[in-house]
């Protein structure tokens, strides 16, 4: 552990380079661990956990209950059952939590992938990950979910590159269950080796939903095979073995599937590279982003009249709306963004950051067409590329991507106080490049890219971190590695620090700390503040 000399800076835990790297081998060992650790007798429970790439460590103190927005039943407070903890997808933990300053998870035991718990600090258990760990883990009632690939198979009969999501006992770290998917078959163009489950488990009730490789949405029976077959889905044999493949027995360590929706075959969607967002749940609608987006020319959409975002009947799986706002045919790149939620004057939404660089509001409720198909009706756009992105002085077009030109939307748009806020950012692997972020009046309607801007910064790099707002203070971390604390309401900078690091993730804000971590394998604690 070092500790910075920044004022504003509590702690920076330096792990080890390649922990948090894209695609990196990094350290063979402590790149694959999920740390939980304890701190002290105020904090009945608390997870962190260590993630690649750049999704870093999430700090969850477990106490009290609370009923969370978008999820049904009673919640321990500091459960986080889905991306961004609740449906405005704000990075925010309550000052409960108590989340310390300070932890050690050691180093590995020579060239082994063991780890001498003795020698940790604040840590409770380390439990092993495949090789590259993209998504958020989740947590709720007592279960640890978290989307890794099998490249440490946890099951014998499953071996190669598969895309796992693993189900932890909260206190021990243990195995519980875990969901196995074979690969897509599309070659890396639509499923990139490796990669895993990138979508983080939304938990609803004794119901769990994600989003798979293989172009689906899933529902899970939180309590895996070990309680029987739930159904109606009764082929999980097939289903681990793969397409015209014999089926693989199954076991009370495997998953229990309730039902699944291929956004391939039913929908047409083509996912570029991964098909990757977090299902959000609100009543007894699943919305998800179906990462439509273009061939590996990189120069065409094969579906243009594919949905970007659906909306599924969440105990059945059938669809039940998709937006009709023509997404695809403008999509640079991918539809990658995970949908959020808010109400505004009474009337619900679902907030969309999409492929094209537009932000959206679709209400909550489909409605039916003309021919009686549910569709998710428009309420408002706004372009969050500002316009000297894609056009020079002399009206010319600038070409995605390049460097000084428009980005899609990756990150998740956080619902707080009827504003919208939301960065534009690219796929990593195309570098760094001109940002921005928007404030959104998300009262309004129609086109708002004019009338709906309350404010826009764009002393930003590309990100596709999610941000923090709390107390009327905003924290964002860019691509570049700079985290920025910004006037919710006017856009003013407080302060930004450099953290050497590209960063893929997004802050945590709770007990007056922010947390953020790069894919250097540094994780730093700021002080939350104006100063």
């Amino acid at each position: 552990m070092k500790v910075c000399s920044a004022p504003r800076i509590l702690n920076c835990i330096s792990l080890t380079r390649g922990l948090l790297g894209h695609g990196a081998a990094g350290d063979p060992g402590l790149q694959r661990y999920v740390y939980a650790g304890r701190f002290g007798q105020s904090c009945k429970r608390l997870s962190i956990i260590a993630l690649q790439p750049g999704f870093v460590f999430m700090l969850l103190n477990l106490v009290g209950i609370v009923t969370l927005m978008g999820c049904s039943g009673s919640m321990v407070v500091s459960d986080w059952p889905q991306w961004g903890r609740d449906a405005t997808k704000n990075m925010v933990g309550p000052d409960e939590y108590g989340i310390p300053s300070n932890f050690d998870p050691s180093r590995r035991i020579g060239r082994s992938n063991k780890i001498d718990l003795a020698k940790t600090k604040h840590i409770k258990w380390i439990a092993e990950l495949g090789s590259n760990t993209y998504g958020n883990p989740t947590v709720a009632m007592g279960r640890v979910y978290i989307g890794t690939n099998n490249d440490l198979p946890r099951d014998p009969k499953l071996k190669g590159d598969r895309s796992n999501i693993y189900c932890l006992n909260e206190e021990s770290g243990d195995l519980i269950w875990q969901f196995s998917a074979p690969k897509l078959g599309a070659g890396k163009v639509g499923d990139w080796e490796y990669l895993g489950i990138c979508s983080s488990p939304t938990i609803d009730g004794e119901r769990v939903y994600a989003v798979t490789n293989r172009c689906e949405v899933i529902c899970l029976d939180a309590a895996g095979l070990a309680d029987g077959n739930d159904g109606p889905f009764q082929d999980e044999g097939k289903y681990l073995a793969g397409p015209n493949q014999s089926a693989i027995e199954t076991s009370t360590i495997d998953a229990d599937i309730i039902w699944h929706y291929d956004m391939a075959s039913e929908l047409g969607v083509f996912p570029h590279n991964v098909t990757s967002s977090s299902v959000l749940v609100v009543g007894d609608t699943a919305y998800a982003t179906s990462s439509n987006g273009v061939d590996y020319s990189h120069r065409h959409i094969i579906n243009p009249r594919a949905p970007a975002l659906i909306a599924l009947e969440k105990h059945t799986g059938r669809l039940i709306g998709e937006e009709m706002s023509s997404i695809s045919g403008r999509t640079y790149h991918g539809n990658w963004s995970s949908p959020s939620y808010g109400t505004v004057n009474g009337a619900s939404y679902v907030f969309f950051g999409a492929g094209d660089g537009f932000c959206y509001a679709f209400y909550s409720q489909p409605v039916p067409d003309d021919d009686g198909y549910g569709i998710l009706k428009e309420r408002w756009r706004f372009d969050c590329n500002p316009p000297q992105y894609k056009a020079t002085e002399d009206g010319k077009a600038i070409r995605y991507p390049a460097y000084e030109g428009p980005s899609e939307i990756i990150a998740s748009p956080v619902f707080y106080k009827n504003k919208v806020y939301v960065a534009i950012g690219q796929d990593p692997e195309h570098g760094e490049g001109v940002g921005a972020l928007s404030c959104i009046d998300a009262t309004q309607q129609g086109d708002i890219s004019r009338s709906g801007l309350i404010w826009q910064y764009t002393q930003i790099n590309r990100a596709i971190s999610t941000v923090s707002v709390v107390d009327d203070l905003l924290y964002i971390a860019d691509y570049a590695g700079v985290v920025h604390c910004l006037d919710a309401n006017s856009g003013g900078v407080y302060w930004t620090h450099d953290t050497l690091g590209h960063i893929w993730g997004s802050t945590l804000v709770s007990g007056g700390k922010v947390y953020i971590g790069n894919e250097d394998g540094v994780f730093t604690i700021l002080a939350a503040g104006k100063k």
